[in-house]
């Protein structure tokens, strides 16, 4: 299986010379990704995943010193489930070359933060009629009875938007650059630019563009 933890870049356009259709998609940035840690499901962890490290950090706690022991600080620790380990070592460089264009991926990130938003902003609702002495139409209402004499869990009022983790799935593999190690996706991907992103292959593959033939019927003399 096919994983990579990177960074945004931005959108941008790409066109298919085949099609000659233009393509939005997101560009993601691998990291210098090491294997920190192999968990098996015959171990104590009880199942399979690969833990990998990227970029640099200064300071870090006894912890994670002994944690990465023979091996940098790494800033960002990211672990993928995969269904056999025995292709990953303990210190093994992984690249991004097993990534194939028109492959079809999941991506996970964070979505950008939006501040104190309203109801309406953060939930959809649909507000309250303009006419009939309603001075506060964006308002949330009422948010209980007599019982149970307290706000409910879970109640959705106002409140800070953003900031939460967002998994969009089915994206595709445009293009990819082993030696920049850049890869390109199809469509938006959630976070800010420079925002730290996982993208996680499905093991399918499918064409970049679907092309329609039209067949033209013959007109009748």
């Amino acid at each position: 299986m096919n994983f990579l933890v990177g960074h945004k870049i931005n959108m941008t356009q790409y066109f298919d010379e085949a099609s000659g259709e233009v393509i939005p998609v997101t560009v993601v940035k691998a990291g210098n990704m090491v294997v920190t840690q192999i968990k098996s499901a015959e171990g104590k962890d009880k199942y399979s995943a690969v833990q990998v490290g990227i970029g640099k950090k200064k300071k870090a706690g006894k912890a994670i010193k002994g944690h990465l022991k023979d091996l940098a600080n790494f800033a960002v620790l990211s672990e993928f489930r995969v269904t056999d380990t025995k292709a990953y070592e303990r210190g093994q460089k992984v690249e991004i070359v097993g990534f194939q264009p028109g492959e079809m991926v999941n991506v996970i990130g964070v979505s950008k933060g939006r501040g104190f938003a309203g109801a309406m902003k953060r939930h959809g609702f649909k507000g309250f009629p303009m006419t009939h002495g309603h001075n506060k139409p964006r308002s949330v209402g009422s948010i209980g009875q007599r019982f149970p004499q307290h706000v409910r869990k879970g109640m959705r009022m106002s409140g800070h938007m953003g900031v939460e983790q967002v998994t969009v799935k089915n994206l595709q593999v445009v293009e990819v650059d082993a030696a920049k190690n850049l890869i390109t996706i199809k469509g938006a991907v959630p976070g800010h630019r420079n925002g730290l992103v996982k993208v996680i292959s499905t093991g399918k593959v499918n064409p970049l563009v679907k092309v329609e033939i039209v067949k033209e019927e013959k007109k009748k003399k």
